[in-house]
């Protein structure tokens, strides 16, 4: 199973991140991947100035939007989009 944390920290959140956790959500409930794919949310991942950001596994994505973040587990799990 994947794991994808969405950073939830002032920082992000008020970048976006709200709407990039909804959209992921949104995308793995449409495509049938919650076995396959754990969300949750944290903190701060310590990189304010780069975000919004999101980790899948060990991974860390700055400056994520929602299509963006779309795009990166559409290719981390061999997903179309």
């Amino acid at each position: 199973m994947r794991m994808v944390t969405i950073c939830m920290g002032s920082s992000c959140f008020s970048r976006g991140n709200s709407m990039v956790a909804e959209a992921i959500q949104r995308f793995v409930t449409d495509k049938g991947l919650q076995d396959r794919v754990s969300i949750r949310g944290c903190l701060c991942e310590g990189e304010c100035k780069s975000g919004p950001n999101i980790r899948i596994d060990d991974t860390l994505y700055a400056n994520v939007s929602a299509d963006t973040a779309i795009d990166i587990i559409s290719r981390q799990l061999e997903v179309e989009p």
